[in-house]
């Protein structure tokens, strides 16, 4: 995170910096201006203290809390904010030095003159919250960072600005530490505006900023403003880099990431190849190898598997004599490989190649992350779902969910895992297990500000589906309105998943004896596929029939029995008593 600038400092000096890290030690930098536009993620808390020594009580007794008069003395900020120093650095921990940061605080807030700013009180503020969040107490720093971003004055000049910045990009971090993404991007988007201010929008800074705006719009899944940001960065990075710099290497493989998700798969191809480049030409062979990953990942998709299997070799052979043979990155290669012969068909080399990962996940080297062990297993789960193993699936997503679930700003990760879980639950038929999964994920994404994606559109429509087999029909209609509601706003009516919940929702209503409802929308599926997708769909069949078999029933002076809920959703379902149903196709794939 850039440094500030005190009023108090001379204009020769450059302003401090204080960071407060993992490891509970503060460190300390000298910075002008903005000093670098990439501000840094918040650290994950420590859990670790340093042990009592046996004669701690010799020494010498603290100093004497300070009276709340002498906070008046212009000289007593300063000094409180290097006792925080101190006493990280002395192994006293963080908590003794979030006490010297806040009377820091209250002492810089008392000494500001009326009616002028205090910088010297955004910047306490700003290190009692990296003290906040190194304790893992993220909800405590956001009133105190939300605090310092209003005391600097922009329009006053480049420290205040600076200020303003700073406080707005580390609330971002600290946003997005708590999973939530809209508001962490409305940070850093703020963050953006007043630094373009400053220092115009060509400022190879700016760049770097734009970029890390464009990562988080990507773990948004916000791909056409991350697309935007990222070429803006592409240009700025031209004008002030040299050719094949470290930095277009990184904006090229970035590029090549939301390319991919978009389904542009050649011009992901193009990036990576020009990322590959760059980087051979610094010299740095392990990130040529990550490289080679990307681009056999890339050849995958579109089934260009020799190509592919050359590419994950070439890394292999990288990554096995520089990192070791049990390292998490040749694991990852053996998950790709994995995944690359079950397509081929090859199941025995891909079941191999999986047990080859999980034995490197279960003994993991020194250094290895909880996070880099969960997203291994939970890709080896999707392969073991698509050889029809869901009970092993499960066993993988479970221990994902184990390793993460202490770990900050994994909150949309978890949720992933949980949904992935609710769906084996229910290919298992543990219908109460996959709604309560489901219901796990549902609130989360709710509470980090996913509400409007359409992964949780899809997530509403699969927690729907278990609480029909529960016999929950009218929680199920509730979820699947709103699963309604998200997917036709972002994919549109004639989406896949969309379709989906309109049958499901069909069915649900026609459950209910809500005929008139139900035909609506059989009407409105039957008029979209005849209009703008074609009738060769094997559901439009079924459609037509069940509208059909609706319209003849609606036309009865009778009260319609309400139709069981066995028979609605799963064909192949336990409880089913009948062989023939009605509803037994809804065009909904779970997964």
């Amino acid at each position: 995170m850039p440094g500030l600038v005190s009023v108090k400092t001379p204009p020769d000096a450059s302003p401090l910096t204080i960071s407060v890290t993992e490891a509970g030690s503060v460190s300390e930098s000298r910075n002008s201006k903005f000093a670098s536009s990439t501000p840094k993620k918040t650290p994950s808390p420590s859990t670790s203290r340093s042990r009592p020594s046996p004669d701690r009580k010799k020494k010498p007794p603290e100093s004497p809390v300070l009276e709340e008069s002498s906070l008046d003395n212009p000289d007593l900020g300063p000094f409180l904010l290097k006792l925080a120093r101190d006493a990280i650095a002395s192994g006293d921990g963080p908590n003794k030095a979030l006490e010297y940061a806040l009377r820091a605080s209250k002492s810089f807030e008392r000494c500001a003159a009326e009616g002028e700013p205090s910088l010297d009180l955004a910047m306490s503020l700003h290190v009692v919250a990296a003290i906040y969040c190194s304790l893992g107490r993220f909800e405590e720093a956001i009133p105190v960072l939300e605090r310092a971003i209003g005391v600097p004055e922009v329009a006053r000049g480049a420290d205040h600005a600076l200020a303003a910045f700073s406080g707005y990009m580390q609330l971002g971090d600290t946003f997005s530490m708590l999973g939530q993404v809209e508001r962490s991007i409305h940070c850093y988007e703020e963050g953006l505006k007043i630094q373009i201010e400053a220092l115009g929008e060509t400022d190879p800074r700016v760049g770097e900023t734009c970029r890390y705006l464009a990562e988080a719009r990507v773990q948004a899944m916000q791909f056409d403003e991350a697309e935007s940001l990222c070429k803006k960065t592409l240009e700025i990075h031209s004008v002030h880099s040299e050719p094949a710099s470290l930095e277009e290497a990184a904006d090229r493989r970035l590029m090549a990431l939301i390319c991919e998700a978009k389904g542009d798969y050649e011009s992901a191809l193009e990036h990576l190849v020009l990322a590959s480049m760059a980087m051979i030409a610094n010299g740095q062979d392990n990130e040529v190898a990550a490289i080679d990953v990307s681009i056999g990942n890339i050849y995958l998709s579109l089934c260009r598997y020799d190509e592919a299997i050359f590419s994950y070799q070439k890394a292999l052979t990288v990554f096995k004599s520089s990192r070791g043979d049990n390292h998490p990155s040749v694991a990852s290669v053996f998950v790709r490989l994995a995944e690359l012969y079950y397509k081929t068909g090859k199941l025995r080399e891909s079941g191999s190649y999986c047990e080859n990962a999980l034995r490197i996940y279960a003994k993991p080297v020194p250094g290895t992350t909880a996070e880099e062990i969960a997203g291994g297993m939970t890709e080896i789960s999707a392969i073991y779902e698509s050889i029809n193993e869901p009970e092993e699936a499960l066993k993988l997503l479970q221990k994902a969910l184990k390793l993460l679930e202490d770990k900050p700003g994994q909150q949309s990760t978890i949720a992933g895992i949980e949904a992935r879980m609710g769906v084996m639950f229910y290919l298992v038929g543990r219908y109460g297990e996959a709604r309560s999964s489901f219901e796990s994920a549902v609130a989360k994404l709710r509470a980090s500000g996913e509400r409007k994606s359409p992964f949780f559109g899809v997530v509403l429509n699969q927690m729907g589906l278990a609480s029909v087999q529960l016999f929950k029909i009218d929680e199920a209609v509730e979820l699947f309105e709103e699963a309604r509601g998200i997917l036709e706003r972002e994919c549109g009516p004639c989406h896949q998943d969309t379709i989906g919940v309109y049958t499901n929702l069909a069915a649900t209503y026609d459950a209910m004896g809500r005929v008139e409802d139900a035909i609506e929308i059989l009407e409105y599926v039957l008029k979209l596929r005849e209009e703008q997708l074609g009738t060769a769909n094997p559901d439009f069949d079924d459609e037509k029939k069940r509208l059909s078999e609706l319209l003849k029933e609606a036309g009865k002076a009778r009260n319609r029995k309400a139709k069981s809920l066995q028979n609605l959703i799963d064909p192949n379902s336990k409880r089913t008593k009948k062989e023939t149903k009605r509803w037994s196709g809804l065009g909904f794939r779970i997964g």
